[in-house]
């Protein structure tokens, strides 16, 4: 190969790793492609008629992008926290936040459980102030948060450790305060790790079932309203709610995924 011109001989050793990477690829496209083939038009078409299926679709995603709007209040600084400074136990605390990842989400609903419950810490606190976590949209919310939050800390963290931090400085030395270094030149630079942190978080917890049902079965997300008519009805009913909860998903991770790609080019 010449200097600067990029081979277009495909070594055997490439085409390896192409076929293993087909396979991959073959493994994770299959089962949704097999899942929306099954589907008619017909079962599709009154499924979406279908106020439940509706209303626990738009649950879904309202609590969802809740949960992940009012943690990364507290995510975003601390993630950058995590990427500047040091402090004793730091490998501990980096340790701990990836413990939902870790833990089954059936033990981590139980955990949860533990503190939002009318006996525990934050349900006596939110007993206190007329509503109940457990059994509710607020509950659901705390497990959605509880699970995929290591993701928007993990991917904010990075990106701010991309950012030089003779930017940030050369910021501070011409005056401006350490808030609005933080507003002005780290997140704007490690913004395309914290949308795509953010995403992740949304579409975690909205896929979020083990925790969400120990928390709050009702009102039902649509992963629990899944659950729930595979197991009354079987395959032929629960399909089709499948199908068209992936389709709504598929169509806002596109959009975001497209907002999140036109905010980084304005920033280059």
């Amino acid at each position: 190969m010449k200097s600067g011109i990029p081979s277009t001989k495909y070594e055997p050793l490439t085409l390896l790793f192409a076929a293993l990477g087909g396979i991959v690829l073959l493994f994770i496209i299959a089962p949704l492609i097999s899942m929306f083939v099954n589907s008619s038009l017909g079962e599709l078409t009154e499924t979406a008629k279908d106020q439940e299926v509706r209303s626990s679709i738009w649950l879904t995603l309202w609590t969802s992008m809740a949960a992940t709007i009012l943690f990364a209040i507290a995510a975003i600084p601390f993630s950058y926290l995590l990427a500047r400074k040091k402090f004793p136990l730091k490998g501990l605390v980096t340790s701990i936040i990836d413990l939902p990842i870790v833990i089954p989400h059936s033990a981590a609903g139980l955990a949860l459980l533990g503190v939002v419950s009318k006996s525990g810490l934050f349900g006596k606190a939110a007993d206190k102030m007329g509503f109940e976590i457990v059994g509710s949209s607020a509950g659901i919310i705390a497990a959605m948060a509880f699970v995929s939050i290591p993701y928007l800390l993990n991917s904010a963290r990075d990106g701010f450790l991309a950012v030089p931090v003779r930017l940030e400085k050369a910021a501070l030395s011409l005056g401006a305060s350490p808030l609005r270094v933080f507003l002005t030149v780290s997140v704007p630079l490690a913004s395309r790790s914290i949308v795509s942190g953010l995403i992740l978080m949304w579409a975690r917890g909205m896929s979020e079932f083990g925790a969400v049902l120990i928390i709050a079965y009702h009102p039902m997300i649509t992963p629990v309203l899944i659950y729930e008519r595979f197991g009354a009805f079987g395959l032929k009913y629960a399909r089709p709610v499948a199908v068209l909860f992936v389709s709504v998903c598929l169509v806002f991770f596109i959009i975001l995924r497209l907002l999140a790609r036109g905010k980084d080019a304005a920033y280059r």
